[in-house]
């Protein structure tokens, strides 16, 4: 009986664990790509010859930070399933 109790206990925190990785990962990324999109807007309205070069930076900046994102809600995941 004790260790279906500690057992339960346990799952119950790696859920709890599970949804702060994916929620702190969804919030970290949300900022992150809004960073990236001020900034890529700022640049373009002080320099517009160089829009397309800094379009495609921001693209790429915004691509690494989903895969972070996807890392860490997997990684979340896994501590649920564990």
């Amino acid at each position: 009986m004790l260790a279906y109790l500690l057992e339960s206990t346990l799952s119950q925190g790696y859920g709890i664990g599970a949804g702060l990785a994916a929620g702190g990962a969804a919030i970290g990324a949300g900022i992150g790509i809004g960073k990236i999109g001020g900034s890529a807007g700022e640049g373009i309205a002080r320099q517009p010859d160089a829009a397309d070069a800094i379009k495609g930076n921001a693209i790429v900046l915004a691509a690494f930070v989903e895969g972070v994102e996807l890392f860490a809600a997997v990684i979340g995941l896994l501590l649920y399933t564990k």
